[in-house]
């Protein structure tokens, strides 16, 4: 069975223009990786638990903040490597630069036996729709074809 994530693609108007909140991997493999390796806010889904319930707690986890509003459920998008995002729409105004990540730990430099810490997420950023189909992952890609769809009304919220 694919392993499953679930994420928030987290949206806003501003002057006038939409954003998609991306954020950028943390940690040493990332560091110098711009386009086409960021992504929404997500994460894997515990055993049973329910798909937004998960993709919420990612986002806190991601994003130090809880974030509230309506959900709508874009789909389900499987990604290069198998897995199977599940992901909601939601519009939120989050402040980028106040936004804390939480931490995991790795051995770094790889067999050095030193352990260091990096932030989960080490830059969230706004991004137009344009500016993001180019930054995102390549496996998101459909998640913001599905998105604009939606926006214009040509793709009904999915029920959960």
């Amino acid at each position: 069975m694919a392993k499953r994530s679930a994420g928030l693609l987290i949206y806003r108007i501003h002057e006038g223009a939409c954003e998609i909140l991306l954020v950028h991997p943390g940690g040493p493999y990332w560091a110098k990786k711009d386009e086409g390796s960021w992504s929404i806010p997500k994460g894997l889904v515990d055993g049973a638990e329910d798909g937004l319930v998960a993709a919420r707690r990612e986002a806190r986890e991601e994003l130090g903040v809880n974030v509230e509003g309506n959900f709508d459920h874009l789909g389900e998008y499987r990604q290069p490597s198998g897995k199977v995002v599940a992901a909601w729409a939601v519009e939120a105004d989050l402040d980028a630069e106040a936004i804390a990540s939480n931490s995991f730990q790795m051995e770094w430099p790889p067999h050095s036996g030193v352990v260091a810490e990096f932030p989960e997420v080490d830059k969230p950023r706004w991004f137009t729709l344009v500016d993001a189909e180019r930054k995102i992952l390549k496996g998101q890609h459909p998640l913001i074809a599905d998105f604009v769809k939606y926006r214009s009304g040509s793709l009904a919220p999915r029920a959960d």
